[in-house]
């Protein structure tokens, strides 16, 4: 079978080439360091710590771990793989020039070999689930330490994995660590073959995102800046077709709630200006925050067309709503407005975390709708009653709190691996 992964993975690879050429056409950021991706054009570093996190929300989950180990392991290199530019940019914007960056290769066995002939981890951690055969196969005949951070499979991927069974298990046969989210993610591993004595359950790294208190008094001077006096809601990390019901939703609620202004972010960078023609089609007054002026009486979208700055509008917001969910993307990070104590209201579609999102309904920590109608109706009711919404953002902050210290157990588990 790894005969025909690896003739399967030749056979993609001008389609991979050509695909990201085209995406580049449209957005040159697609051009950076195109020569990684093919195995080419790698930095040399020796002894490093190797994080592989796919893209933006990856890069944000891991920010607490790389921090940690540059704290603890001052004389080490710390590279940051990323897939997506986006992701690139992030690490960029969080880390500067204290962590290195480079692109994740695609799958095919030479891109692979000159990676690590470049790069030669002492440790490779893997945030989530991203299972790449090839890439695992090079950790372990190299005796690389590999562990999955957070690792988690959903249920929608079972059944893709069982019809790969003998690819999967030889893949996790390499001495691989797996750090699983919950007992069912670490039963799910076991069923696809992991070895029992390297799984444990570990938690989620998520829950230890890192205070920032300095966030509570930036976001109450640039709300009162941006925003005066008015009531806020944030639609983050939107996606094509869930912009118009968002909108729809807010059309509604401008009739109900006087002087309501909605902060709407969407989730990739290259939509922003498809988004801000929407919002003007649609007939509201918009201003992007790269303009850099504030909202002014008659603005009734507040378009955030820059990188990394979702916590800062949540922490801005009177209530959230996390996107991705009323179209059946799978749903974000409940996490990130229950960290600055924001009420947060989310659609059916979260099967990308579902564990975490039933953790919040079942601490009645946030609102979950079915559609744009049901969505106008909490909007309204939470921006209605302050004493209810501070209710739900307060179950949602003692959740995250409850459920911290993942972190410090991977600390544990690697130190003897970086000695």
């Amino acid at each position: 079978m790894r005969f025909l992964y690896n003739l399967l993975t030749y056979l993609l690879l001008l389609p991979f080439a050509a695909f990201w050429v085209v995406r580049g056409l449209g957005n040159r950021i697609y051009f950076d360091r195109l020569g990684q991706r093919m195995g080419f054009g790698f930095p040399t570093i020796q002894r490093c710590v190797w994080i592989h996190a796919v893209s933006v929300g990856e890069v944000q989950a891991a920010a607490p771990l790389v921090r940690a180990l540059t704290k603890r392991y001052p004389e080490k290199n710390i590279l940051v793989t990323t897939v997506t530019p986006t992701g690139a940019a992030r690490v960029a914007a969080l880390f500067g020039d204290r962590v290195l960056h480079a692109y994740l290769p695609f799958e095919f066995p030479h891109a692979v070999r000159s990676f690590f002939e470049a790069v030669r981890p002492e440790a490779a951690l893997i945030m989530e689930t991203e299972i790449w055969p090839n890439l695992y196969r090079g950790c372990g005949i190299r005796k690389i330490p590999l562990i999955l951070v957070s690792a988690r499979i959903s249920p929608r991927s079972v059944p893709g994995y069982r019809r790969l069974l003998p690819m999967i298990r030889e893949t996790l046969s390499h001495g691989i660590i797996i750090a699983a989210q919950s007992e069912t993610d670490a039963e799910r591993f076991l069923a696809l073959g992991a070895n029992p004595e390297r799984t444990c359950v570990m938690g989620n790294i998520k829950f230890d995102v890192e205070p920032m208190p300095e966030l509570a008094r930036q976001s109450a001077q640039q709300r009162g800046d941006l925003f005066g006096d008015r009531p806020v809601w944030i639609a983050a990390s939107t996606h094509e077709g869930e912009e118009e019901l968002v909108l729809e939703a807010h059309r509604a609620l401008c009739a109900r709630v006087p002087g309501l202004l909605l902060v709407l972010v969407p989730r990739h960078p290259q939509r922003f200006a498809a988004v801000r023609d929407l919002v003007v089609r649609s007939g509201f007054p918009c201003v992007a925050r790269t303009e850099g002026r504030a909202a002014d009486a008659s603005t009734e979208v507040f378009l955030v067309d820059t990188m990394g700055e979702v916590p800062l509008f949540y922490a801005m917001s009177d209530v959230a709503f996390v996107a991705g969910s009323l179209v059946p993307i799978g749903g974000h990070n409940l996490l990130e407005p229950a960290a600055q104590g924001v009420p947060v209201v989310t659609g059916p579609h979260n099967f990308n975390a579902q564990d975490i999102a039933d953790l919040f309904i079942a601490r009645d920590a946030c609102r979950v709708v079915k559609d744009q109608y049901e969505l106008v109706e909490v909007i309204a009711a939470l921006l209605n009653d302050p004493q209810e919404a501070r209710r739900i953002g307060g179950n949602g902050a003692r959740l995250l709190e409850d459920n911290r210290g993942a972190l410090q157990r991977l600390l544990v588990l690697l130190e003897p691996l970086l000695r």
